[in-house]
């Protein structure tokens, strides 16, 4: 994701086209009385004067069970955030259009540490958790 220079001095960058090409599926497998599960996002590292920000949407697809709910959009950053909750024995099937659909973007939120030319290589992590 790239950030398009103003075409006018004094304007503000704008911001890239949303991504919404990424699913997550999963599978849990819990017993009778088990704890529920959740998943978790985390970054590897952030970028000065710019927020990534994730928002899962609620399961659709060809799945089954007690699939989790969402939270709310979130600023991803080193330290794991929730972004789906009480995650039953479910299954959501697999591949694009299964689970839940994530929409990633970006946004600066402080001019003044933006830095031109960064190619800065992202790795987002999502984990499921008990």
């Amino acid at each position: 994701m790239n950030f398009l220079p103003p075409t006018d001095a004094g304007r503000p960058l704008a911001a890239p086209t949303v991504n919404t090409s990424k699913w997550i599926n999963y599978t849990s497998a819990i017993e009778a009385g088990g704890a529920s599960r959740s998943v978790t996002v985390a970054i590897n590292q952030t970028i000065p004067g710019v927020d990534i920000r994730l928002q899962a949407a609620a399961a659709s697809g060809s799945g089954g069970g007690i699939l989790g709910s969402v939270s709310g959009q979130v600023i991803l950053t080193a330290v794991p955030q929730v972004i789906i909750s009480g995650i039953g024995g479910a299954f959501t099937g697999t591949g694009t259009s299964n689970g839940h659909r994530l929409t990633l973007s970006i946004a600066p939120n402080n001019y003044a540490n933006l830095a031109a030319g960064n190619n800065n290589i992202i790795v987002v992590t999502y984990t499921i958790i008990e």
